[in-house]
């Protein structure tokens, strides 16, 4: 609600009613060469800056995405992103972080208070209520206004109020914006819906990100001369492919029947299903699709999405792979952007918010604006949901050929953004690939919102964007796995059989549904593998990156394909939970696993005798053994019958589940996956206890669906990341840092900090522009020692104050946006975390963290 004008801030008011002169309104600062804070970049050099930068990222697009999603005058939109910066109260707080300035010194500014602006959402909140009073169009000052992430509140402020500096300050800024009109030559464009309004968005934001990039801090160097490269150093540089390439010769083998009907029909950009069993090749597939669309012009490049970080490293090796054989030996593609995601942190000059402290420098995140990235299912829904740049994910998927990898039957809550990001994915010119083991008819008909009909399997579902029906295609799949079911409610004998398997030279796989039942599970199998020739060890979410990713490489070099070698040496017990059964290649010899829904379960017996050429030992049998409840018992108590495990997936899906498996002595892969999936989901009459659960999780379903569809509404508020959850948990995660040491030296200026792994970096308190690479250098590695938790299972929050030494290489968070902060902690010898004061890091949870176990947190 707006304040009566008379209630306005009393100082604003008496401030007289006169502005700075144009060229004297900053919109930058700077590190001088003797690491003095000095003058930037003014307002409008940086406006025309981005504005050129937008134009050239523009001018690198091909014209069906460009006459498809970004209008002629597009350039503007971006160009007038910051003329709330001509305002006496952000003139004010840049003069501020003027070395030698003294506070309200200068005409104009005499009566400015910086900390107003939180009221308005900062100079955003001004650019947007300039351009609403210039009547722009109906989208266009909500795209400038969020520019940094957020929507500004207003709370009913207009563009003349004596907040804003009243006319004179509006009229410097309407003067800014007809001077920008001209230097572009172009007129405001018709923006004809709200996603094409989100890719003009990301595009304004990226080209703010560049356009602020050290290439331009010095104002008195010529700019225009440094917009190629500037936008080539982002990374955006079009990728050089090599045409003509055959599947066997990317992929050494020939296509299967199922792999070649995919990439016939996959040949125009539309909705593209391919259900197969498990290790048949459909990444192979989906990768060759891709290749040809995007060398015959019909997309820009390629976003591979996993349902985890911990599963997209794994792809990462393979797209590797497959990059180094389309593109171009001189492809700068080739050379960094994928082959580790590290490199391109390092290499990659993306401006202070896409910079180290910047809240995208994340290699999850970026990897959605380079042209060939794989990364997590979470970015890719994001780009639909209201949510801290969900735009900047919106255009960086804008015209590429997107792979959904894993996509089940069982969440109803991803599922229903899921469908919308598929629907908007359409829109933006995208090609999709789903690639799934496990599909029920019904899901397959709300991904594509159009009717489906057959029931084969393996199948192949095709929507081309301007086809009229569904084509579905069915294949043959050579060859057949039996499988031997064993089930028990006994966890002590599922560990002895675990062992007895392991003791035999087998390749034993334990999955579990939660972190800390894997952790427990884990240390009783190793300790009582103690002194037996037995290896053990732990996969799951909760370790930092660089012990995430060297236990990836350790098992999977020992259960992948081609490593009988190694396993002939030593049996071997892998316990994790459920990132095992997903994208990662590996054959087990022998399956141990906790119930979970069938599409799940599925799912993890797809890692038994995955490759017929692999090394068994003598005796090896396909064989699952299934933690589970008796049925009855389940029934009348399935809180405490399923244990943690109905806190992670429906009593009444279990229940569900327990029915369709109860009476099996073994299954037939892959011919009987489409029959037990579909009678797990399909409506049955029930027991009158049976449909007091399936009321429970129809509440909950629409419950679910209902919040997922109010992230993705248009005009709600946005949400910061840790809040607007693409999957439904009632927890938010948390960015943890784990060190072991920190020493500040006053003396040089920097801060000592020791890592796990007993390696010391000495981070600069201050950094010059010289010192870019070195600054995200150093962010990229500290960036290997965190992981995200809960938020109750953290470190308590610590002040920003005293992170201060950090704030150069993390974002730390933004309180006034409600958004999760950076969590630090130092791991003693002892592996407990501690705060930075030396006290116990939280006061409900004792802490501790190791390479071998994790992340864990017992209640105290």
């Amino acid at each position: 609600m707006r304040l009566p004008r008379a209630k306005q801030n009393d100082e604003a008011a008496r401030q007289p009613n006169k502005s700075l002169p144009i060229e004297a309104c900053l919109a930058k600062t700077r590190v001088s060469e003797n690491k003095k804070s000095v003058s930037g970049r003014n307002v409008l050099d940086h406006c025309s800056i981005v504005g050129e930068v937008a134009r050239e990222l523009l001018s690198r697009m091909p014209v069906f995405l460009r006459s498809a999603l970004f209008p002629d005058g597009t350039e503007l939109v971006a160009a007038i992103h910051d003329i709330g910066k001509v305002s006496p109260s952000f003139q004010e707080k840049i003069y501020r972080g003027t070395d030698g300035y003294i506070w309200n010194t200068l005409d104009g500014l005499s009566f400015s208070n910086p900390e107003h602006e939180k009221n308005w959402g900062g100079h955003a909140g001004v650019s947007m209520a300039a351009a609403r009073a210039r009547r722009i169009g109906k989208y266009i000052p909500e795209i400038i206004g969020q520019h940094h992430g957020y929507s500004p509140e207003l709370n009913g402020l207009v563009a003349e109020d004596e907040v804003f500096g009243g006319n004179a300050w509006q009229k410097m800024r309407e003067e800014l914006l007809c001077i920008l009109k001209d230097s572009l030559k172009k007129e405001f464009p018709a923006i004809e819906n709200a996603l094409q309004a989100k890719a003009i968005a990301g595009l304004t934001t990226v080209a703010d990100w560049i356009g602020s990039g050290s290439f331009f801090d010095d104002p008195d160097e010529q700019w225009l001369p440094l917009i190629k490269h500037a936008v080539d150093s982002a990374g955006f540089v079009q990728p050089e492919i090599i045409k003509g390439l055959g599947f066997s010769e990317i992929f050494s083998f020939r296509p299967r029947e199922i792999q070649q009907l995919l990439i016939e029909q996959a040949t125009q950009p539309g909705v593209y299903i391919l259900e197969a069993p498990m290790g048949i090749g459909k990444t192979e597939a989906a990768l060759y699709a891709a290749y040809s669309i995007i060398a015959a012009g019909g997309a820009t490049g390629l976003y591979f999405a996993l349902p985890t970080q911990l599963t997209s490293n794994r792809i990462h090796d393979r797209v590797n792979d497959f990059l180094k054989k389309i593109l171009a030996p001189d492809c700068i593609h080739r050379q960094a952007l994928l082959l580790h995601s590290n490199a391109w942190l390092k290499e990659i000059e993306m401006g202070a918010d896409g910079g180290p402290g910047g809240n995208w420098f994340n290699s999850g995140k970026r990897g959605i604006l380079a042209p060939f990235a794989v990364g997590t299912i979470d970015q890719a829904l994001m780009a639909v949901m209201n949510v801290k740049h969900g735009f900047v994910r919106t255009f960086g998927l804008a015209g590429k050929v997107v792979i959904l990898d894993e996509v089940h039957s069982y969440d109803a809550y991803t599922g229903t953004i899921l469908d919308k990001l598929v629907e908007a994915l359409r829109k933006l010119q995208c090609t999709v690939i789903i690639l799934s083991a496990t599909l029920t008819k019904e899901r397959r008909m709300n991904i594509l919102q159009q009717p489906v009909h057959d029931i084969s399997y393996p199948l192949i579902t095709a929507s081309q964007n301007h086809g009229e029906s569904v084509i579905e295609t069915t294949a043959v799949v050579p060859g057949k796995t039996v499988v031997s079911i064993q089930s028990s409610s006994y966890f002590d004998l599922a560990i002895e059989e675990a062992l007895t398997r392991a003791e035999g030279g087998q390749q034993v796989l334990w999955i579990e549904n939660t972190v800390a039942e894997a952790q427990n599970s884990f240390s009783i199998l190793a300790a009582r593998s103690a002194g037996m020739e037995i290896e053990c060890g732990l996969l799951h979410s909760r370790f930092i990156k660089a012990d995430r990713e060297r236990n990836e490489e350790y098992w999977v070099t020992r259960y992948g394909k081609g490593c009988d070698e190694l396993r002939r040496q030593s049996g071997r017990i892998l316990v994790g939970t459920q990132v095992l059964e997903q994208s990662l290649d590996i054959d087990a010899d022998f399956l141990v696993t906790k119930i979970c829904p069938t599409d799940m379960l599925l799912q993890r017996i797809g890692r038994l005798w995955r490759h017929g050429d692999t090394f068994r030992p003598v005796g090896a049998v396909c064989e699952v053994l299934i933690l589970k409840p008796e049925f009855h018992s389940a029934l009348l108590n399935p809180e405490k019958e399923f244990g943690p495990t109905a806190n992670v997936y429906s009593p009444y899906v279990l229940l569900r589940t327990l029915v369709v498996w109860n009476d099996l002595a073994d299954i037939v892969l892959p011919e009987q996956i489409r029959s037990l999936i579909e009678a797990t989901y399909m409506e049955i009459e029930e027991h009158p206890m049976m449909l007091k659960y399936k009321a429970k999780l129809q509440q909950e379903k629409a419950k679910l669906e209902l919040l997922a569809l109010g992230g993705v509404s248009e005009g709600t508020k946005t949400l910061p990341e840790s809040k607007a959850s693409t999957r439904y948990s009632e927890q938010e995660s948390v960015e943890v840092l784990l060190l072991r040491s920190f020493l500040f030296d006053r003396n040089q200026n920097v801060t000592n900090v020791k890592l796990l792994d007993g390696s010391d970096l000495f981070l600069p308190l201050v950094c010059s522009k010289k010192s870019k690479k070195e600054q995200r250098s150093l962010a990229a590695s500290l960036a290997q020692y965190t992981l995200h938790v809960a938020d109750y299972l953290a470190p308590e929050v610590i002040s920003v104050k005293n992170l201060d030494w950090l704030k150069n290489y993390f974002y730390l968070g933004d309180r006034d946006h409600d958004e999760s902060l950076l969590r630090v902690a130092i791991v003693g010898q002892d592996e407990e975390l501690r705060s930075l004061s030396g006290q116990n890091a939280s006061s409900s949870y004792r802490i501790s963290y190791s390479s071998r176990q994790g992340y864990r947190a017992i209640k105290i």
